[in-house]
């Protein structure tokens, strides 16, 4: 039943072409399969439909199948019964709907005189093919042929993707004259999220360049800020600029070793 379930949901949603499936509702195993009449055919304008009678060996077994749609057919009785291997011998448990109605419209395509169930049919198709032709049209006119098509085989409405629900195109509401139509936001106006203010960047590293300023204006403000020291007593050999300057350094260093004796003496005589 799950499998029987499935697969007419998946006939339902992505159906072969010409090929529809409809079901009870109260009964989900009554099934019925509707065929469009290939073109280039007798049976091209008309909608067979196709019964399915499921047996509690399916799908070991196949199920039962018949014309419900009166058509004149070699492979097809009186009564609807399809004579066809796939429905006998050449049935697999791997087959199902799908592949039966498949089946059957391409038996409508390529006839099988060699096993007829209905012999006029088959010996027409055989020895007068015109006279098969307009007899199928005629019938397929009478009870295949409805005044209008079958609603399975309209296009789908579309869907919106947001609600799931169908929209018929002509029930799409205008916008009133003085209605303001809804513009599109441009990427600019478009909100955007919350950024953090950016932090404050730390000093730039020392480059070469910089150290070569700073080192050239160090040494120019140091330059101006030098005071002269006085020369120590290591450096009164050193020559002057003058001999004056000479003289005047010569009599300090005398007088600053003078002064040094006699405060030796005066601390040997408190000793």
């Amino acid at each position: 039943m799950r499998r029987l379930m499935r697969e007419l949901t998946e006939l339902k949603n992505d159906p072969p072409e010409g090929i529809r499936v409809v079901t009870n509702e109260e009964n989900m195993l009554d099934v019925t399969g509707i065929i469009e009449g290939p073109e280039g055919t007798p049976y091209a304008g008309g909608y067979f439909k196709v019964r399915f009678e499921f047996t509690p060996e399916f799908p070991a077994a196949p199920p039962k199948c018949w014309f419900a749609t009166k058509i004149f057919h070699p492979n097809v009785s009186s009564q609807g019964e399809i004579c066809v291997n796939t429905l006998k011998k050449d049935w697999k448990s791997t087959y199902g709907i799908g592949h039966i109605l498949v089946t059957v419209k391409c038996l409508l395509i390529f006839p099988n005189p060699e096993s007829a169930l209905d012999e006029e049919a088959g010996r027409l198709l055989l020895e007068d093919y015109e006279s098969y032709c307009s007899r199928a049209k005629l019938i397929t006119s009478v009870h295949a042929t409805p005044r209008t098509r079958p609603p399975e085989f309209e296009t789908p409405a579309p869907v919106n993707p947001k609600e799931g629900n169908s929209i018929p195109p002509s029930t799409a509401v205008a916008p009133l004259p003085g209605d303001p139509l809804p513009l599109p936001i441009p990427p600019s106006m478009s909100p955007r999220k919350s950024v953090s203010p950016t932090p404050i960047a730390h000093p730039l590293q020392p480059s070469l360049s910089n150290t070569i300023t700073n080192s050239l204006a160090t040494s120019t403000s140091n330059k101006e800020r030098v005071t002269p020291m006085p020369l120590s007593t290591a450096n009164s050999n050193v020559s002057g600029t003058s001999d004056m300057t000479t003289a005047k350094s010569g009599k300090r260093s005398a007088a600053t070793g003078h002064s040094g004796i006699e405060k030796r003496k005066k601390a040997l005589k408190r000793l």
